[in-house]
């Protein structure tokens, strides 16, 4: 996919099949989605299905029906990660071919043991191919960067430093590498996203760098907690309740800061969406990492995840 009107804003929302969307994918699906509308621009959606071991049969069709059914409607064709292997492929060939990645043959443990930063031991051995991670030859470390709801972020010198993975030795493309490509070839001018990726943001950076691409520019928004846990799929977050579109789409805005009408709690996706199109306002969403959820009690607003 290429971005035909580079200066044009594009933005763009990539959830992973690992589970349905919960509210706190809601949060980053409207946000980018709003953010996009505000500045006249497209709003895209890949489906990062890179990862098979934890992916869910039938939870990308899925994902695509709850974000129909909350109006939340892409411009252009989806994009899906696992019909990008070859984009992938040729980066990592051009680098080994440039010397700027090699093969590493470290385990987890062997890393968690020196001090949960990977040290450079494989940089210079030449190791085989066989059962080994490949690792970016890292010279130009980022150590943070302006984001434009966070302010000035900076990550711990040792993470900026390491020598990170880029294809793993299972054989699958590294999510840093993928989204870069990804994000680059589909022209995106700006990441909106949660917070809990501001610090891979660094290493994303470096790419985009290493590519010789522009830049995007970065919003990571705060993200929803309960009890001091976020909302995620790996914490059971339960599922969208289609059926109260409306009301949840309504108290994401509550969450985003955009002070949505009383009167609109019952109004279906649709009111609401023009609403939020006419009022967003970035200035007004909260600026912290996470946010504690109000609503403590939204049982009636959930519905079974998938099996």
């Amino acid at each position: 996919m290429t971005n035909t009107a580079p200066d044009r804003y594009i933005g763009r929302f990539a959830p992973s099949p690992s589970g349905p969307l919960h509210f706190g994918s809601l949060i980053a699906a409207l946000g980018s989605y709003l953010q996009a509308k505000a500045n006249r621009g497209l709003w895209l959606v890949r489906i990062e299905d890179l990862d098979p071991p934890r992916e869910i049969p039938g939870a990308a069709d899925d994902i695509l029906r709850t974000l129909d059914a909350f109006g939340l409607h892409w411009d252009g064709p989806l994009v899906y990660q696992s019909r990008r292997h070859a984009h992938y492929q040729a980066v990592l060939d051009d680098w080994s071919g440039r010397g700027f990645s090699y093969h590493c043959h470290c385990t987890r443990r062997a890393i968690a043991d020196a001090g949960g930063f990977y040290n450079g031991h494989c940089r210079d051995l030449a190791l085989p191919a066989a059962g080994a991670a490949v690792r970016l030859r890292l010279e130009r470390p980022v150590y943070g960067f302006e984001d434009r709801l966070q302010g000035a972020v900076q990550v711990p010198r040792a993470l900026a430093e390491e020598d990170f993975i880029v294809h793993r030795r299972d054989g699958l493309y590294a999510y840093n590498l993928a989204v870069v490509i990804d994000d680059r070839d589909a022209g995106v001018t700006e990441v909106v996203r949660g917070a809990d990726l501001l610090e891979p943001t660094v290493r994303q950076i470096a790419l985009y760098r290493l590519l010789g691409a522009p830049e995007p520019g970065w919003l990571h928004l705060p993200l929803a907690v309960r009890a001091g846990h976020k909302l995620s799929k790996q914490n059971h977050a339960p599922a969208l309740a289609v059926r109260q579109a409306g009301q949840l789409l309504w108290l994401a805005l509550d969450f985003l800061g955009q002070q949505p009408p009383p009167a609109l709690q019952q109004a279906d996706c649709g009111e609401l969406l023009a609403w939020a199109q006419q009022h967003w306002r970035l200035e007004l969403v909260p600026k912290g990492p996470h946010i504690e959820l109000k609503c403590a009690d939204s049982s009636h607003l959930q519905r079974p995840a998938l099996s």
